[in-house]
């Protein structure tokens, strides 16, 4: 009997190893995946451990795994009180240091002096005020010293106050803030549509003579601003309150005031 030659069947498709190798890859590649996401950094905390780290002041509370050549003489130092601790300001410089801060005198309060000594000597007490606050010193001038209605040129009546508080202000560091104000009636000209432009220049004009007649004042120790009728200092229901809220305060401050 003739046997039969057994033939292979030819298969169609990628070889069963292939299929295999591919899922052994992507496998690999989603472990892969998975660690680069367990291994993403919160730099927050990551800053926070950093700067443990490089403040030495931590290993001041803990004993050092190494031995020291010679531990009996840093002990009898920290006996003996002579601990550099490089941290610790010095008692004897924090004492100085605060009995200067306390002998230094305040200078607004001669500046406040100086300014009353002033009004009473040239009776401008009706149309300026002085006060001391926790701002500084503020100076209210009313319109009629130093403008006319609607205008933001300097008088001549008001330039002999303005002169002194420039000489008074040549013997202090403080910074000083000029505000303009205004009272509620609308004003619409070509040079000053409104209120906000009016109030704004006339804070300008007060420095610009203040720093023109005293040129030792440094520009950057003054700031201008305008209020318009936003910051009333009375209400605006008659001809003297008006008068009233038409001013510039002039605010001297303290040392330990920003503008």
């Amino acid at each position: 009997m003739k046997r039969r030659d057994k033939t292979l069947k030819k298969t169609s498709g990628i070889p069963k190893w292939m299929s295999t190798y591919a899922d052994m890859v992507t496998l690999i590649l989603v472990f892969f995946v998975l660690l680069f996401s367990m291994s993403q950094i919160n730099m927050v905390k990551f800053d926070a451990v950093a700067e443990s780290f490089r403040n030495r002041m931590i290993f001041d509370f803990y004993p050092s795994p190494l031995e020291e050549a010679n531990p009996t003489e840093k002990a009898s130092i920290e006996e003996n009180g002579e601990s550099s601790n490089e941290f610790e300001e010095p008692v004897e410089a924090h004492k100085l240091e605060s009995e200067n801060v306390v002998s230094q005198p305040d200078n607004l309060d001669e500046i406040i002096k100086e300014v009353e000594r002033f009004l009473e000597t040239n009776d401008l007490q009706d149309i300026i005020s002085a006060e001391r606050t926790d701002r500084g010193v503020v100076l209210v001038l009313q319109e009629q010293l130093l403008f006319k209605t609607g205008e933001a040129d300097i008088l001549k009546s008001g330039e002999p106050f303005l002169q002194k508080i420039g000489e008074l202000l040549e013997q202090i560091p403080n910074y000083v803030k000029v505000e303009g104000h205004t009272d509620n009636r609308p004003i619409s000209t070509y040079q000053y549509p409104s209120n906000w432009e009016l109030s704004g220049a006339r804070a300008g004009s007060v420095i610009r003579f203040v720093t023109s007649k005293n040129e030792n004042i440094n520009p950057a120790r003054l700031s201008a601003v305008g209020y318009a009728d936003t910051r009333p200092s009375a209400p605006n229901n008659s001809e003297e309150n008006w008068e009233k809220n038409r001013r510039v305060e002039i605010i001297i401050l303290s040392s330990d005031y920003t503008p």
